[in-house]
């Protein structure tokens, strides 16, 4: 049995931007914020299918369209639906604790 990764802040929850995309770094890491209807969800920020930034794509209550072919992907669950991406985006376990924003890679 392999142990739990841990909890990691990436951003203060005031700090994002509000029903919008947040850029923030962990790390190496490039990450997107997503503040939805529905909670915070994230994901790495590059897009799978041509490795644009999706913080710079346009980004509509639940869905991430990505700069560079339009592309778009549920940030819930991270599955494509615009073509032509055709493989789930990587989301990352989200939550907010003490008015932070954490993930877990």
């Amino acid at each position: 049995m392999s142990a739990e990764k841990p909890w990691q802040d990436v951003i203060q929850h005031s700090d994002l931007e509000e029903k919008w995309v947040t850029r923030a770094h962990l790390g190496t890491r490039l990450i997107a914020i997503y503040d939805t209807p529905s909670g915070v969800y994230a994901s790495l920020a590059l897009c799978n299918h041509g490795g644009a930034d999706l913080c710079d794509g346009y980004f509509d209550g639940h869905v991430i369209e990505c700069p560079l072919h339009q592309g778009a992907f549920d940030v819930r669950d991270g599955k494509p639906v615009a073509a032509p991406a055709t493989r789930n985006m990587r989301v990352l376990e989200t939550r907010i604790q003490d008015g932070m924003v954490q993930v877990r890679i």
